[in-house]
């Protein structure tokens, strides 16, 4: 079947949610249950109105009263609903009770489904927009363990009627992707926002799981996600395991690295431990309560204009090797990561750098797209109780060493940057290495592609290890160039 969705075909081509829901209606062996709390019975009356229904929908409920709630599906800690374990009790106990109350003899050919959400839509001041978790469990063989795909989203509308339309679109979208897209997931990510604009509605986790989502990589999803412009960030912990931002960063402390990391190298992880020392010196940092975060931009993760998502899972797995969350962002410029950031927490938040970054930071070129220029720009940098840690660069003599107190500025800045030096915003990492500044990652990507020698010393321990044996960064065995 072919693909179809926005962006490779004329809008007007694209499925409607009736056209879809009476397809699956039309499949004799597609019958599930709807279980929705939150927003109505959204995604169900689409299959309702499209006619057939009977053929699809063996019950469809909302067990609006927490009591009764409570009584199905069990009480869940801290007396929270939207979550995702919330989702998850929903969507086993109402595929168990398909299983227990419908004959398989009786019903043979039948795949049995539940779709499932629990939401929260725009509350009444309209200051807190509304979330949602929606997920499916669904078979595509009789005999055949059951398949999930579960996600998070944020509402960007501000009106309750039509974030509740949307989600019953996205719910028609998820339902049909998973019987007819199951086969390409990147395809079927990009379907959920068929008959949806990408300002209603925002999906910012996904993951699938089961027997017939074995080969797929949840952190490459992620990275669709992004890619798409279906959100601005996504994150995966050191087991490649994708986390909820919202989730990890609420009211944390935030410290993150900017950077390629193609490879991570020796002078990264002196980045790394510098900042996070001269970090939790600070007496407003619970490191208990503090979230460290690799970063990878978008842009960095692009070649000749492309993504390669072998070279990005390559990235991700040194990381994830060393124990690090990783997060991918859209954010070119730092002030706009800040402001992210600030959304979850208004706790103490660091980002380490080179030198050469900050000399970027106060380059008034940085920001010809604001109103405000450079002030405007720095000044949402620096408002959400930032600090930077500084890591020297060598300058070109290749004995200088380059830190806060000797860059090189535009006279038009530099006062600027005197007010945020003096108010302790820029702080210099004192411990660092000279020989590992030398170190450049371009140069050691380039080693291990062509099988020079020497680059295995410039990578922390292990990592070198890891590369050899994955064959990672076109590291090829036992060949001489």
């Amino acid at each position: 079947m072919a693909v179809i969705h926005k962006g490779d075909i004329p809008v007007e081509n694209i499925l409607t949610s009736k056209t879809k829901a009476l397809k699956i209606n039309l499949n004799q062996n597609i019958y599930g249950t709807f279980s929705e709390i939150g927003a109505g019975q959204e995604t169900v009356r689409h299959f309702f109105r499209a006619g057939g229904s009977s053929g699809t929908i063996a019950k469809a409920m909302s067990a609006y009263d927490k009591d009764f709630s409570d009584a199905i599906y069990g009480v869940e800690e801290h007396n929270r609903y939207v979550t995702e374990s919330r989702l998850k009790k929903m969507l086993r106990h109402e595929i168990q009770l398909i299983e227990d109350r419908l004959d398989r003899v009786k019903h043979p050919e039948k795949i049995y489904f539940s779709y499932a959400n629990t939401v929260a839509t725009i509350d009444f001041a309209k200051k807190f927009k509304g979330h949602g978790w929606v997920g499916i469990q669904f078979q595509l063989d009789p005999n055949e363990r059951y398949n999930e795909i579960v996600l998070h989203t944020r509402f960007k509308q501000t009106d309750a009627t039509l974030q509740q339309e949307t989600l019953g679109r996205l719910g028609v979208n998820l339902i049909y992707g998973a019987f007819y897209y199951n086969d390409n997931p990147k395809d079927l990510i990009k379907s959920l926002y068929d008959n949806i604009d990408l300002d209603e509605i925002e999906i910012d986790m996904i993951n699938f799981s089961g027997p017939r989502f074995t080969y797929v990589d949840n952190r490459l999803m992620s990275l669709q996600l992004v890619k798409n412009g279906m959100t601005n960030a996504v994150m995966f912990d050191s087991l490649g395991k994708n986390l909820l931002p919202a989730q990890e960063l609420y009211k944390k402390n935030i410290l993150a690295l900017r950077g390629r990391f193609r490879p991570v190298t020796k002078v990264n992880m002196d980045v790394y431990e510098g900042s996070q020392k001269l970090f939790f010196e600070n007496k407003r940092v619970d490191p208990a309560a503090t979230r460290t975060i690799f970063e990878i931009t978008l842009s960095n993760l692009k070649n000749e204009g492309e993504i390669n998502e072998r070279d990005f899972l390559d990235r991700a797995d040194l990381l994830c090797s060393l124990g690090q969350i990783v997060m991918i962002t859209n954010f070119q410029e730092y002030y706009k990561l800040v402001e992210y950031f600030g959304e979850f927490t208004n706790e103490q938040i660091g980002f380490a750098m080179g030198t050469d970054s900050i000399m970027n930071i106060f380059d008034i070129k940085y920001y010809n797209n604001l109103k405000g220029s450079i002030l405007e720009g720095v000044g949402k940098l620096f408002s959400n109780n930032l600090k930077i840690y500084l890591y020297p660069i060598l300058g070109a003599d290749e004995k200088t060493i380059i830190d806060s107190t000797n860059l090189r500025l535009n006279h038009k800045v530099k006062e600027l940057y005197k007010y945020f030096k003096q108010a302790n915003k820029i702080i210099d990492i004192k411990e660092y290495d000279v020989a590992h500044m030398k170190i450049q990652g371009h140069d050691v990507f380039r080693k291990i592609s062509t099988n020079e020698d020497g680059w295995e010393s410039m990578l922390p321990e292990g990592i070198a290890e890891t590369i050899k044996f994955k064959g990672l960064f076109g590291y090829r065995k036992n060949v001489n160039i």
